[in-house]
């Protein structure tokens, strides 16, 4: 398994500093917290990209999305960079978009919500913030960079190399160095950068794989699309306490499935 990382560093809108939660020790900013827009707007877009996204945030406020760094995170990142020019005036719509080779950019909804369950963690109530995160199916990359504005390290792997490679292209103008690119059966995890204090799955399987339970962090959190009894996707969240691995099912989502080996 290889690792790689963003190459040539530019930057991304700028998130406020992270609200500790009660109790918590203050947090210092992320590296990616820093980031700020230096990008010349891509040619006939023909939409003002801040506008639209705030509008993006307040939808997802008046939906359920309540953490002040998530939101911050989606207003951060430009979600049209990730999709084709196709596609970019539906870019900041709440939908799933095709991103290539049969998969697809989760709509801006579901990356909060994710999000915002990842912050839900103990060590990340603690600390009021994520430490180490392990993304599974880094896709177009979007993902990857909103959980750079939350995470102090991002591993984020990848099993299609045409999407691998497609996210490096992405990730590669912006200042993402807590961001490692993974090309690698995501199933296996990635121990090498274990334990993780978050991780996250854009992909749906039949049973939680038991690399990722072992690389989970005491106190850590995995959140992933699972399919339940009747077949059907839900969101399943698993906590690792003291008294062993507790499993909490959500709402239904519809989620790529999850597959092994490398392609």
């Amino acid at each position: 398994m290889q690792q790689r990382r963003p190459g040539f560093p530019a930057r991304i809108a700028p998130a406020p500093p992270v609200k500790a939660r009660p109790g918590a020790a203050p947090a210092a900013p992320y590296p990616s917290a820093r980031l700020s827009v230096a990008m010349a707007p891509p040619a006939g877009l023909g939409l003002d990209s801040a506008a639209v996204r705030a509008r993006m945030v307040q939808r997802l406020a008046a939906g359920g999305v309540t953490d002040p760094a998530v939101l911050a995170a989606m207003g951060a990142v430009e979600r049209h960079r990730f999709v084709d020019s196709a596609l970019v005036n539906q870019a900041y719509e709440d939908t799933s978009l095709p991103i290539g080779l049969g998969q697809t950019i989760s709509k801006p909804s579901i990356v909060a919500r994710m999000a915002q369950l990842l912050l839900g963690a103990e060590t990340a109530r603690t600390t009021g913030r994520l430490g180490r995160v392990l993304e599974i199916g880094t896709g177009c990359g979007y993902q990857a960079a909103v959980l750079a504005c939350l995470a102090r390290e991002v591993y984020s792997i990848e099993r299609l190399r045409g999407l691998h490679e497609k996210a490096r292209t992405h990730l590669r103008p912006l200042r993402l160095a807590n961001v490692h690119l993974l090309f690698g059966d995501g199933m296996q995890g990635y121990a090498r950068g274990a334990p993780y204090a978050a991780i996250v799955a854009a992909a749906g399987g039949t049973q939680l794989p038991e690399a990722w339970c072992e690389q989970l962090a005491p106190g850590g959190r995995l959140v992933a699309p699972m399919a339940g009894a009747n077949g059907q996707q839900v969101l399943l969240v698993v906590d690792r306490t003291a008294q062993g691995l507790k499993q909490t099912v959500l709402e239904p989502v519809h989620f790529v499935p999850l597959k092994s080996g490398v392609a």
